[in-house]
């Protein structure tokens, strides 16, 4: 298991942006603290399974000086987020959505930096966790 480091940042819209320094282009937010820890993991995981299953090397993880050493970093919480190299496979589907409900949820995943299959693991998480915490 590797970790990466994660970087939140207080949104002057009030989410939590989640970047990583050694992934660019991998972001999430949160609308708490909590929930931008949360989803880092699993923004980061899914992220390395693309790249795990597009054939691409995975980035030696950064150490904490380098990133800081950064000044656009330094305002920044830094968080070590483990990430499984090859544990979990991606695995495609088909499924059949309203176009309206697909254009709506593209939306949605493209404004809070997520693919279309990383917002539909993450809302189907969410719903499940729900569910299992109501039981």
């Amino acid at each position: 298991m590797r970790h990466y480091i994660a970087l939140i940042r207080k949104e002057p819209e009030g989410d939590f942006g989640v970047s990583f320094p050694d992934f660019p282009g991998c972001v999430t937010a949160g609308r708490s603290l909590d929930e931008a820890r949360a989803f880092a993991h699993e923004a980061l995981q899914l992220h390395v399974d693309g790249m795990i299953e597009d054939g691409a090397a995975l980035p030696d993880p950064s150490s904490l000086e380098s990133v800081m050493a950064n000044p656009e970093d330094r305002d920044a919480v830094a968080l070590l987020v483990p990430v499984s190299a090859g544990a979990t496979k991606a695995v495609r589907v088909s499924i059949t959505v309203p176009e309206d409900a697909l254009a709506e949820m593209d939306r949605y995943a493209r404004s809070h930096g997520m693919t279309r299959s990383g917002f539909l693991v993450r809302a189907a998480r969410a719903v499940m966790n729900k569910s299992d915490e109501a039981a």
